[in-house]
């Protein structure tokens, strides 16, 4: 017997959220579920509208017998980075953060979803030579 809607309804789906750098605001994706995206001016709006989206999504493939994938695992990944800042970095993004009537959390998110983001930011490995 296969799985029903409400199975996969009830699957926790990871998704990404990152700036819109073309047309501003945020866009919220499934890498599961391929073009699933929601789109907002905050990152708050883009999820939500990504969780509309998912619905929608799940419902179609399933209506038209689509294949709907499992969600990759995360459990690896907990969402939670502690971090030691000098004082001076620490009350700058305080008074940042206040100045922009958001948390010091949801700033420091803001920072890193836009550096993050930035196609003219690499990342490189670098090999040493002993």
């Amino acid at each position: 017997m296969g799985k029903n809607l409400e199975y996969y309804m009830g699957l926790n789906y990871p998704f990404n959220v990152k700036p819109d750098l073309d047309d501003g605001g945020y866009v919220a994706e499934f890498p599961d579920l391929r073009y699933c995206v929601g789109t907002g001016d905050t990152i708050n709006e883009a999820i939500e509208d990504a969780m509309i989206a998912k619905e929608e999504w799940i419902k179609a493939a399933y209506e038209y017998n689509a294949t709907i994938p499992e969600p990759t695992s995360n459990e690896s990944y907990n969402g939670r980075v502690t971090l030691r800042l000098p004082k001076s970095l620490h009350r700058n993004i305080i008074e940042s953060a206040k100045n922009e009537g958001v948390s010091a959390n949801q700033f420091l998110l803001h920072l890193i979803s836009l550096g993050m983001g930035n196609k003219n930011v690499r990342t490189k490995s670098r090999s040493r030579h002993s």
